[in-house]
């Protein structure tokens, strides 16, 4: 008789193990881990959520008494720190577990909530969140909804109506709220009915350079294409350098910088005279990095100083 593995062992004798297992979540959070390189406080903590609302259910089953539970969350963190793939798996498994009835995203930002004069909020708030309903809102940069400086902004009416469809449907409609974390605390701390009303807040840390180069070559095995093993030293320096410029976006600046050694490149085998084989299409070189203005000793002239793209 053939031994069943310890994932098995364990669904069979822990009842939070077999219902994670016959959700479906575990698979999601797997997939999660695979999307996701590094993230480890961010990952826990959404397997902590799913743990709960399992535990809940279960208590539900039993006849114990269990609360709605709030899902309203807040994602912090720079740009490319993959907020947005996070709150997408997070609909997931909401769905799954039965708390949503969609498990879709609707990712919006001020300028899809606030209209521009008298009466034009209102119906722009409510056909997006119409849009959104059981599934998940995610609002990016939502700090920009609130501009006190401004005597004549619409911004506080859509917050307005967010607050109450998020008490009113909160078992139908899940509100992220996502930014900068400085400028979230301060957007949180300006409106403490939102604040109220988020009960988790999920900080999504930088990565780190060996983090960086793990996602490149993941990216670029998805794309079927591969760094020689010059190139691959070459492209840890550069992670090096590009984070130490302006506007580093993380995941983000490595995939543009992957995008543009995939056009130097192609641009590179255009010239190229003879036949050229699979290894030669697949392949990325030094030199298809090293163009790079990272690189460069000296700023080009030809470009504003404000406007040189750190390619």
């Amino acid at each position: 008789m053939a031994e069943s593995s310890p994932g098995e062992q364990s669904a069979a004798t822990n009842p939070v193990a077999a219902a994670l297992q016959s959700s479906g979540i575990a698979e999601l959070l797997a997939q999660l881990d695979r999307e996701l390189i590094g993230l480890t406080p961010v990952k826990s903590r959404i397997r902590d959520i799913a743990a709960l609302l399992l535990v809940d259910k279960l208590r539900a089953e039993r006849g114990y008494s269990t609360g709605a539970p709030s899902l309203h969350m807040s994602f912090t963190g720079n740009p490319g720190t993959g907020k947005t793939t996070v709150a997408m798996r997070m609909a997931e498994i909401l769905h799954r577990l039965g708390y949503l009835r969609k498990g879709h995203l609707v990712a919006v930002t001020r300028d899809d909530l606030v209209g521009q004069y008298i009466g034009h909020t209102a119906p722009k708030t409510k056909e997006i969140l119409k849009k959104a309903m059981g599934g998940v809102l995610f609002i990016d940069e939502a700090y920009y909804l609130y501009r006190p400086e401004n005597e004549r902004d619409y911004g506080q009416e859509a917050i307005e109506i967010l607050l109450q469809v998020m008490e009113n449907n909160r078992d139908d409609l899940v509100v992220i709220f996502a930014g900068y974390k400085d400028r979230m605390d301060n957007f949180f701390g300006s409106n403490p009915g939102m604040n109220s009303r988020v009960a988790h807040h999920i900080d999504f840390p930088d990565y780190q350079p060996p983090e960086l180069q793990q996602i490149a070559q993941l990216m670029l095995g998805t794309m079927q294409y591969k760094f020689d093993e010059r190139a691959q030293e070459v492209f840890a320096d550069y992670i090096v350098k590009r984070m130490a410029l302006p506007h580093f976006a993380n995941a983000r600046s490595v995939r543009n910088a992957l995008d543009r050694a995939r056009l130097r490149h192609a641009s590179r085998l255009l010239s190229t005279t003879g036949p050229i084989g699979d290894d030669a299409l697949m392949t990325l070189i030094a030199d298809d990095l090293l163009a790079s203005r990272v690189f460069r000793t000296e700023p080009d002239a030809s470009l504003p100083t404000q406007e040189k793209p750190a390619c």
